[in-house]
């Protein structure tokens, strides 16, 4: 049985999909570029900021589904330019101090709306 995830405090979808589907004691987010929820609009700020922003939208979708970014198991992080790897890990470090989750990092050719990051998250319900 799976339930769709739905909230305010992340960006609507910008497409045929859900913000998250939960299937089980697990929740599968869509991937969250740096939008700002109240404006669907892309942030303009430094890349840091643009992870913090992405981290407040995933944040709020496991919160309505019933968990949080601690209980994140696996990240997939997509980057359109890899020499913000080490930009990422930084922020990365501040939010997951013990037992971070598992990663991958990747670089795309492009991302929706001309972001420089997206990141898709699978978290256990609490």
């Amino acid at each position: 049985m799976r339930t769709i995830i739905h909230t305010d405090k992340a960006p609507k979808a910008v497409g045929p999909y859900s913000q998250a589907v939960c299937c089980g004691e697990l929740i599968f987010t869509a991937g969250q570029i740096p939008l700002d929820p109240s404006t669907g609009k892309l942030v303009d700020c430094p890349f840091e900021e643009q992870v913090e922003q992405v981290l407040r939208n995933l944040s709020g979708i496991l919160t309505a589904g019933g968990s949080d970014l601690d209980h994140v198991i696996k990240f997939t992080v997509f980057l359109s330019d890899l020499s913000n790897f080490p930009i990422l890990n930084q922020v990365f470090e501040k939010h997951f101090t013990k037992d971070p989750p598992a990663r991958s990092a990747v670089q795309v050719a492009a991302l929706p709306l001309g972001a420089e990051v997206e990141i898709e998250a699978v978290a256990l319900r609490e």
